[in-house]
């Protein structure tokens, strides 16, 4: 699986797949079903880097001492929205406002695809960010979200 970084911004983010064939039903299900698992994960702040004590540790953690007041004096690092997976022909898309989330978010989504890639859909390519131009992006869901809200609909 190939991956390349476009531009970036952590609040108005796209991700790409590009398969190798047209996904069937089921492959569709497999990347949503990790989609959606990475942004539940985000939206409960797992992915704060300020707090990786068991990473920081190192190999031997028996008996280790987690330490309350770490977890509690670190900033929050909350991914805030998504959009819904959308596919045309052999792509497929799906927008994030990553929020405060630390960039070890990405690290952990692409190791879940490409192990995905390896067992279950082939994914041909990874595009962190940016834009196809054989694919447009209309408008951007954070403007979208964000007139919603000033709107009084969210």
């Amino acid at each position: 699986m190939k991956i390349e970084f476009r531009e970036f911004n952590p609040f108005d983010l796209w991700v790409w797949l590009e398969f190798n064939t047209v996904p069937s039903p089921r492959e569709k299900e497999y990347v949503e079903e990790v989609f959606n698992s990475w942004f539940l994960l985000g939206k409960l702040g797992g992915f704060d880097a300020e707090n990786l004590q068991v990473q920081e540790v190192g190999v031997d953690i028996s008996y280790m001492e987690y330490r309350d007041q770490v977890a509690d004096s670190s900033l929050m690092a909350l991914m805030h929205n998504k959009s819904e997976f959308e596919y045309l022909g052999t792509w497929g898309r799906c927008w994030f406002d990553l929020g405060t989330s630390d960039a070890i978010a990405l690290d952990v989504l692409i190791n879940s695809l490409q192990q995905l890639s390896k067992e279950y859909v082939e994914i041909e390519s990874l595009f962190i960010g940016g834009e196809n131009a054989d694919w447009p992006i209309e408008n951007s869901n954070q403007s979208l979200f964000y007139e919603d809200e000033l709107n009084g609909r969210i």
